[in-house]
């Protein structure tokens, strides 16, 4: 079987070649650095099972360019960046790695939180360049503060339990209540126009699908409080750019704005983008509007960093080495799509 390992660092490749060994999977096991797109997927036509992170790109041109491929995994609980029914359609499984950082995402998110709530951000570039002064640095307090968590899944809830912590009241969108979240930390759900009026910190932890596309907008970012804090850890399209960029320019999201992933970071993170000469129209303009929030004092941008520990990296490999086992032994684990 050829197995193909894409977007792998040379720490990953010696820890996944020597459980690999241990493990007595057998195989060709080849490692790439690169993602695997439509502009390199001739070079691997003969893989079966394709291994791949965030910015490997598996369209429906891709998966038909490797006819004999029959797994992919991607090292992300999120799959947007794979056709999935395609690939179903084809016979072809995929597995995801759900669970790996779900308190990771959750206390990063938290990092943000803190972060925007004293003013790391000022506060640290003026004091690299001498300056210890206080004067707008007021910080608030989050004890007694609302949280408006959307949604309350896997990371959702320790999100919830962390914020519990702090003494703060806590609200929830989702499709689902969850009793023992009431019962045990006090979670009140409420619409999503609801949570946004009422919430000084609005937190995002959803899927991206269709449903959740700009789940936060133009039209219902208005809804927030002028000094409403906004963070998102989930997926970039969940918010929809231009109206962050529009609220701040209106004076609104005073309380700060948090993201660790947003719409079109793939031009500013993948740096083989950069050199491409074909970046679509809509993305350079969302690309350049991020650019303008990141000079915004009370905005802090990340480049999709909140799952990035040692913990969670060595989480991901293992699980992703089970599912490849699984596979082989003809239990496939954590499928998505149609066949999940």
């Amino acid at each position: 079987m050829n197995i193909y390992f894409f977007e792998t660092e040379d720490w990953e490749r010696l820890y996944l070649e020597k459980k690999i060994q241990d493990l007595g999977i057998q195989g060709s096991v080849k490692f790439t650095k690169e993602p695997l797109d439509d502009t390199n997927v001739d070079l691997y036509k003969d893989t079966e099972v394709a291994i791949v992170f965030i910015y490997s790109k598996l369209t429906k041109e891709v998966i038909d360019k490797m006819e004999n491929l029959k797994l992919i995994i991607t090292r992300s609980t999120g799959y947007d960046h794979i056709d999935v029914d395609y690939a179903n359609k084809k016979g072809i499984t995929v597995c995801n790695v759900p669970g790996y950082g779900n308190n990771t995402v959750a206390e990063y998110t938290f990092a943000l939180i803190l972060a925007l709530a004293r003013k790391f951000k000022p506060m640290i570039e003026r004091t690299s360049k001498g300056i210890f002064s206080r004067d707008g640095l007021t910080g608030i307090d989050l004890m007694g503060k609302t949280i408006g968590i959307i949604g309350a899944g896997r990371i959702g809830k320790h999100v919830i339990r962390i914020a519990h912590g702090f003494g703060m009241k806590i609200l929830v969108y989702d499709r689902a209540k969850d009793n023992e979240l009431i019962e045990k930390y006090g979670v009140e759900y409420v619409g999503l126009e609801d949570l946004l009026r009422s919430s000084d910190i609005v937190t995002l932890h959803v899927p991206y699908t269709p449903a959740t596309h700009h789940l936060i907008n133009r039209f219902n970012i208005k809804l927030m409080k002028l000094d409403a804090m906004l963070i998102n850890t989930s997926r970039g399209p969940v918010v929809e750019i231009e109206a962050i960029v529009q609220a701040l320019k209106e004076g609104r999201l005073a309380g700060g704005v948090g993201l660790d992933t947003f719409e079109a970071e793939d031009v500013w993170i993948e740096e083989e983008y950069l050199k491409r000469d074909d970046i679509p129209a809509i993305k350079l303009k969302k690309a350049l509007e991020t650019f303008y929030i990141l000079h915004s004092e009370n905005v802090i941008v990340s480049p999709h960093n909140a799952y990035n520990t040692k913990d969670a990296l060595y989480r991901i490999l293992d699980i992703t080495l089970d599912n490849l086992k699984s596979f082989i032994e003809g239990n496939p684990k954590n499928i998505v799509g149609v066949s999940s």
